[in-house]
């Protein structure tokens, strides 16, 4: 049966926006928990916030308090419209204004079966047609409720959710082991380069725009959204990359979500990327980078991405390692609570300093990152991924 979404939650259920809280509503000492962007994971929540207000603030602002089992809809990147299932944290808790709260409470619906529902391909693109805004996107409420659900029966809802749960515990598992392996590679890092705000080793500063292809070319900034309307996306053609594909440590990923027509690259080519050049997010999480390795022989970015190229001098892949294992302590970038750069622009980014080690330093460690990854990456982990992914396609197209 086919329904809009919003017809998920009954009357007595909770379909809402968080609440709209202040820094001057909030209290280190209080006894609510309000629960952020940052904790909310694809199909998991991360627990990583630590901001509170009191319970009479939460009452003055008739704050909607959370219950477990509540499905957590993250309105902005990276990426938009992820959800997970809300826990039990045992203490009180409420949300922010830019994370949907969802509590179908329908014996119709299982949450489960929900939350992978929003997090499957087949739902996340139909969420992408009705993104809004250029340097700070999000997917309203409103534009939430009109997406379409094929719902199956409660008791088929429950089976693809149980095969899903399965699927996704072993690719986190494996994840497990990758994120381990980035743990040692930092300390690999470290003990080569050192901490770059102290420079132990001695090397010599540089900035950045000393290592530029060339002063025109070294960085771009996405075309403004005048320049890339919506309705000019197609579904298949040249890659647009955006924030989601570029990963929280450092990893790109080679699976485009948005198109143009070559015509339309054509128009844009001032913003193409070229293997090797690094993209960088400059909203929703700032700062977050990867080296384009792709292969789609042209594309470009969004207009949310800022794009830097690099000359001889300097590894793409040193530059985001340095940028992600050290943040807030290269040149005078600051770090937010969400670990998330606090701004970034092409401008910054000319004047960043820090310290330069050779390029044949630069080498050695990136053959050992390649090495430690590549024995982590085999086709076990793609296959795996590849597992989940196609069954949670035919699991929403009514084929499992």
């Amino acid at each position: 049966m086919m329904k809009k979404f919003k017809d998920l939650v009954t009357a007595n259920g909770v379909f809402s926006d968080g609440d709209w809280v202040e820094s001057k509503d909030q209290n280190p000492n209080g006894d609510v928990r309000l629960i952020q962007l940052a904790d909310i994971g694809v199909g998991t929540f991360i627990d990583k916030s630590n901001r509170f207000m009191t319970s009479e603030k939460a009452e003055e602002l008739k704050c909607t308090y959370l219950e477990e089992g509540d499905i957590l809809i993250a309105r902005m990147p990276d990426p938009i419209g992820r959800a997970c299932i809300f826990p039990e944290l045992n203490t009180k808790c409420v949300t922010v204004v830019d994370i949907c709260i969802v509590r179908p409470a329908s014996d119709e619906i299982d949450s489960r079966w929900l939350m992978h529902l929003i997090n499957s391909e087949r739902f996340n693109n139909q969420i992408l047609k009705f993104v809004t805004g250029t340097t700070r996107q999000r997917i309203s409420r409103g534009n939430l409720a009109k997406l379409d659900v094929e719902v199956p029966p409660l008791e088929k809802q429950k089976r693809i959710a149980a095969i899903l749960d399965k699927a996704d515990n072993v690719r986190r598992k494996r994840q497990q082991a990758i994120d381990l392996a980035d743990d040692f590679l930092r300390s690999v890092f470290l003990d080569m380069f050192g901490d770059p705000a102290t420079n132990p080793k001695g090397f010599p500063l540089g900035i950045l725009s000393d290592f530029y292809i060339d002063h025109k070319n070294g960085t771009k900034c996405g075309p403004f959204g005048s320049a890339l309307k919506k309705h000019e996306y197609v579904e298949n053609g040249v890659p647009v990359w955006n924030m989601d594909n570029i990963s929280l440590n450092g990893k790109f990923t080679d699976s485009p979500r948005l198109w143009i027509t070559e015509s339309k690259y054509v128009d844009l080519e001032a913003y193409s990327v070229e293997d090797g050049d690094v993209i960088i997010s400059r909203a929703g999480t700032v700062g977050k980078m990867g080296v384009v390795r792709s292969k789609s022989e042209h594309s470009i970015i969004s207009t949310n991405l800022i794009r830097v190229r690099f000359g001889e001098k300097l590894r793409p892949e040193y530059f985001v390692n340095l940028m992600n294992y050290c943040k807030g302590r290269v040149g005078r970038l600051k770090t937010g609570p969400d670990g998330a750069f606090t701004h970034m622009n092409t401008g910054i980014l000319d004047k960043l300093e820090f310290p330069y080690p050779p390029i044949e330093l630069q080498n050695r460690f990136i053959e050992i990152k390649e090495k430690v990854i590549s024995s982590l990456e085999k086709s076990e982990r793609n296959e795996i991924d590849n597992l989940f992914n196609s069954l949670s396609q035919k699991a929403f197209a009514g084929e499992l």
